[in-house]
């Protein structure tokens, strides 16, 4: 089979780059067609081996700060590209609308062509963007009263585009049960749960049982992420948090938080910026819980990734994370989305901690390896191979 890989872009090096980079591993010689890439990113550092085909986007002079407001431009840059050599496409979708290239109905062309054999699209949905259904999103831009009306003029016509794309694809596969919900509800479209691949370098043991004196969040620092929270709440209960992460080119965002720790933090708060694999396994390993506060969270892959290395983890009862946390044996998940719902949490946490011991660092780990990549990389080529064949 003939296989090309489509991912919105190639700026921030995230969960859906991990899903990214698995899906190379099982396709080696796909090349990956994108919108555009940042040179400079940490993301680019992890394909800069691979065959990337970017669009006309990226000769546009500061491409990667301009793909957000200049979204409207979204349908040009996706129908600039030809997938008629391919037998299959992989799809990666999150908030660029990336989808609609496969064979199931090609409302593009005006006239039918004799013979013409259009590829077969497998659409892995990260989710439907959540700036076109309403959910929050990285940066609230929309506060701005004429951004709010750009918004919703650009928006109205998006979400229809959208939605013809997403009657393209073949076959569509969400990364959790909230996101198949999604799919049906904007989409009308069935789709089977593959959930993304979580792969990072072994910890050690010995530091998974002595744990020490902090929480941990890895995150872009950016909003809708629950940082606001975790920090008010450190601050206010008085506990370590590390927070690990980069502002992904949202300075402003990344600002606003620094200067409410400078000003109301005593040391309780530390910032580690971006770190490697191998560090970032430390500071999972090394955690007494991590924070997943996202509101409506896709999937969350953070969660997962810490209780592969032992640690458990304190979640809003929301989103993917009611996928992956087992309440009361792999962490706790709360309701109360407040300073005071967290203290609580962490309070309880504590509690389960005390009661069960190094149980459950063992129960985390092995929840987490029903995520694992090669269990990943196994479904999806049986999937593939199922549909196509």
């Amino acid at each position: 089979m003939k296989i090309a890989i489509v991912h919105d872009y190639i700026k921030e090096f995230g969960g859906a780059e991990r899903v990214l980079k698995a899906l190379c591993e099982v396709y080696p010689d796909a090349p990956i067609y994108t919108a555009f890439y940042d040179k400079n990113s940490t993301a680019f550092e992890h394909f800069k081996d691979k065959k990337i085909i970017t669009s006309w986007f990226q000769y546009l002079p500061y491409s990667a700060k301009l793909a957000s407001p200049l979204r409207f431009l979204t349908p040009l840059i996706w129908r600039s590209f030809s997938f008629l050599k391919f037998d299959v496409v992989i799809s990666s979708a999150s908030w660029y609308i990336t989808k609609g290239f496969g064979s199931r109905q090609n409302l593009n062309l005006k006239f039918k062509i004799k013979n013409l054999k259009l590829p077969v699209e497998v659409c892995y949905c990260h989710t439907p963007p959540r700036w076109l259904y309403g959910y929050s999103t990285s940066v609230n831009f929309q506060k701005y009263f004429i951004v709010k009306i750009y918004a919703a003029i650009v928006g109205f016509f998006l979400r229809r585009y959208d939605f013809n794309q997403a009657q393209k694809v073949n076959y569509f596969i969400a990364n959790s049960e909230e996101v198949k919900s999604r799919i049906k509800k904007f989409y009308k479209r069935e789709s089977t749960v593959i959930y993304p691949p979580v792969s990072l370098p072994k910890g050690n043991k010995q530091e998974t049982i002595n744990k020490k004196d902090y929480y941990f969040i890895v995150s872009r620092i950016v909003g809708a992420k629950g940082l606001d929270l975790a920090v008010e709440t450190a601050i206010k209960g008085n506990f370590k948090l590390k927070i690990a992460g980069s502002p992904a080119g949202y300075y402003f965002e990344y600002k606003k938080l620094m200067d409410k720790v400078h000003s109301t933090s005593s040391g309780q708060v530390e910032f580690v910026g971006q770190v490697s694999d191998e560090d970032l396994v430390k500071l999972y390993t090394g955690a007494k819980a991590f924070l997943a506060l996202a509101k409506d969270e896709d999937f969350g892959i953070t969660p997962v990734e810490a209780m592969s290395c032992g640690t458990p983890v304190i979640a809003f009862n929301g989103g993917g994370y009611k996928e992956t946390v087992i309440n009361n044996k792999t962490g706790i998940l709360f309701d109360n989305y407040s300073i005071d719902g967290l203290i609580t949490a962490i309070k309880e946490f504590e509690s389960l901690r005390q009661a069960q011991g190094k149980q459950i660092s063992e129960d985390c780990i092995e929840q987490a390896e029903k995520f694992s990549k090669e269990r990943f990389k196994n479904e999806i080529k049986d999937f593939v191979n199922k549909v196509v064949h």
